[in-house]
């Protein structure tokens, strides 16, 4: 007789996230995040451990991380929103400071023009 069993990893990540199955800020697995400050008294062990990598690795991507801890990416991303709700992480370049498409189009024109 074969005895149905739950996947421990399932219960692991409701464990490690404080049983939150969403974060709180949209991120994809290719968001780069790195440290701002050190992490605050009373860090979770995961919240330590994705502090130390990125001030140790420098910006990572929630999938790089996701794999350097071998964690689901989801629970990973619900980490990382949390360090960054706090001001433990940020995003290197906020989107809003992202250059215009057009300034970009002319520095490849440009760049294009040179090559010639």
């Amino acid at each position: 007789m074969s005895k149905h069993r739950r996947d421990p990893d399932l219960v692991r990540a409701y464990v490690r996230t404080g049983g939150r199955t969403r974060p709180t800020r949209e991120l994809d697995l290719v968001t780069l995040v790195l440290t701002a400050k050190d992490p605050l008294p009373g860090a979770s062990p995961d919240a330590r451990r994705v502090m130390t990598l990125c001030s140790r690795r420098g910006a990572l991507s929630i999938a790089e991380i996701a794999a350097y801890l071998d964690l689901p990416p989801s629970v990973v991303k619900i980490i990382a929103s949390d360090l960054m709700d706090s001001g433990q992480l940020v995003t290197p370049t906020p989107a809003e400071s992202l250059p215009e498409i057009a300034l970009l189009e002319e520095v490849l024109n440009g760049l294009r023009a040179l090559a010639v």
